[in-house]
């Protein structure tokens, strides 16, 4: 089992990364999180990994790659849900954060989980009750290490989710604006007034020339 690999960068491609680990390069399918923070080629970085094997008629191994052991787990409980292959488990940690994920299935939150591509109605419907209980021990980690760094009042959350949610309908992606409203509550005097993280967020994700 290979678990994890630390290697250089060589290049990337659409949806995976060649690491040069010894010599020897590895291509590592990923979730966008990892191709939007993998440092320049030649650069060293580690992924932690987790090995699909498909057997006859062509054996076949594929490695998939993430930024932590965390995001590692969650995909593997996602592709061990039924109809959820690695592309879809892919496309699921692609557009959700492992927060948001683990929330939705365990408040069967059938409408955001089907803004996944791949993930129709059915789906998530079957992906709730099949991880709900799993995935909410996720939600709840996240929710403390978010409140213990910056002890969040429930309004704080509340506005935080809002100014997500409003900025992801001017049509940024949901990754780049978790980034933002994140550098934009550190710097806000009132973290419980979404307009104004709105408003500084707006900045950091259209900066002027």
């Amino acid at each position: 089992m290979i678990a994890q690999l630390t290697g250089l960068v060589v290049r990337t491609e659409a949806n995976s990364v060649i690491l040069d680990v010894n010599g020897v390069g590895y291509q590592c399918y990923v979730p966008a999180t990892v191709l939007a923070n993998l440092p320049e080629a030649s650069v060293k970085m580690t992924l932690a990994t987790h090995v699909v094997t498909r057997g006859q008629p062509d054996f076949e191994i594929t490695l998939y790659g993430f930024l932590n052991s965390t995001d590692s787990l969650v995909f593997k409980m996602l592709i061990s849900a039924t109809g959820v292959g690695p592309k879809v488990a892919l496309a699921m940690l692609s557009t959700l954060t492992v927060d948001e994920l683990s929330r939705a299935l365990s408040a069967s939150d059938t409408r955001l989980l089907t803004k996944v591509p791949g993930v129709g109605p059915k789906l998530a419907q079957r992906l709730c009750l099949d991880l709900g209980d799993k995935m909410a021990v996720f939600a709840f980690d996240q929710k403390v290490e978010r409140t213990e760094a910056g002890k969040q009042t429930s309004e704080e959350n509340a506005a935080y989710e809002d100014a997500v949610e409003g900025l992801i309908g001017f049509g940024f992606s949901r990754l780049d604006v978790r980034k933002a409203v994140d550098r934009a509550s550190a710097n806000v005097a009132d973290k419980t007034d979404a307009a104004s993280l709105i408003t500084s967020a707006l900045a950091l994700l259209n900066p002027k020339k």
